[in-house]
């Protein structure tokens, strides 16, 4: 479905209540709005404060609001080089099928490349059958031997205290 024209720019610091609008929104869809707690203030000083820790691409059909991305950088010990790790990708429904979302991955590997990373990986849930389809039609490759560990909450602050000097 062509919804016309298709942008894409880098966020800024008065994007900030549009990117947690779209968190909201990305959460709802994945069945995980209470888990959505972020704040203006939280991702203001994460997003643009002075030690940045991700950067935000947003996509406009037609000079509105359309989607988001949310991405990083981490580190290939193997490769020896830093990767871009995309944290969250999302294309309001009204807009899916204009080509957005792809234009938002196109932009993601060319800032890949140009800053010479040696991978660009992202995790999907399983049941999002959808958005695995989208990613194995751009060439992404699912790697199914590995699993996404996580410590958080009263399990982190157990392990943070472990044989605390």
């Amino acid at each position: 479905m062509a919804h016309g024209l298709v942008s894409i720019r880098a966020a800024t610091p008065e994007d900030v209540p549009l990117i947690r609008c779209l968190i909201a929104e990305l959460a709802e869809y994945e069945r995980l709005a209470d888990a959505a707690v972020a704040t203006d203030a939280g991702l203001r000083e994460h997003l643009f404060g002075p030690r940045p820790s991700a950067e935000v691409l947003i996509g406009e059909v037609e000079g509105e609001p359309a989607g988001f991305a949310l991405f990083f950088h981490n580190f290939s010990t193997f490769v020896g080089k830093r990767g871009l790790y995309l944290e969250d990708l999302f294309v309001r429904p009204q807009y899916r099928g204009s080509g957005l979302g792809k234009h938002l991955m196109a932009t993601l590997a060319r800032i890949a490349l140009q800053r010479d990373c040696g991978r660009f990986e992202w995790s999907v849930l399983d049941w999002n059958t959808d958005a695995i389809g989208f990613y194995r039609r751009i060439g992404a490759v699912g790697m199914d031997e590995w699993t996404v560990q996580r410590l958080e909450g009263d399990a982190l602050r157990a392990l943070a205290a472990y044989d605390e000097l």
